[in-house]
């Protein structure tokens, strides 16, 4: 067995995009238009794992825009996605900087998690060993669920 890809509905292409390409620094892989099937799929790739999923299609995250109009919900429903980061703090400075709210602050120096556009809930742990506890993020409340 091998792992593929996990799949994402999304309403809007250009908020996720900016999202998980933009702000979290995934790669795009892949594109498919289907005018028959009134969908867009989009395949990206953490960057360490792009070449590996360009040669083998995995590990990817696809992310499905319908184009009639749905609406979806439970994002904590599905868990959550996660993802290793070079430096939590800088990752998560990044995220607020640019209006992503963060539903559980790196306290620790290890694990954060914030949602997508579409409310899915992603968990951001710290390669390696946690960071020294800092501020302001020792004292950052949590917002939401996560």
């Amino acid at each position: 067995m091998q792992y593929l890809h996990t799949m994402l509905r999304i309403r809007d292409v250009d908020a996720s995009l900016h999202f998980f390409r933009d702000l979290l620094g995934m790669v795009e892989i892949s594109r498919k238009d289907s005018e028959k099937g009134r969908f867009t799929l989009i395949f990206l790739a953490a960057p360490q794992d792009a070449e590996r999923a360009r040669e083998m299609q995995a590990p990817m995250l696809e992310l499905t825009h319908n184009w009639d109009p749905e609406e979806y919900e439970g994002g904590r429903n599905f868990g959550h996605l996660a993802y290793r980061v070079e430096d939590i703090y800088a990752t998560c400075q990044h995220l607020m900087d640019n209006g992503v709210i963060i539903n559980r602050p790196p306290r620790d120096g290890h694990m954060a998690f914030v949602k997508s556009p579409d409310g899915i809930s992603l968990e951001l742990l710290q390669a390696g060993d946690a960071l020294a506890p800092q501020e302001p993020w020792v004292s950052m409340g949590n917002t939401g669920s996560w």
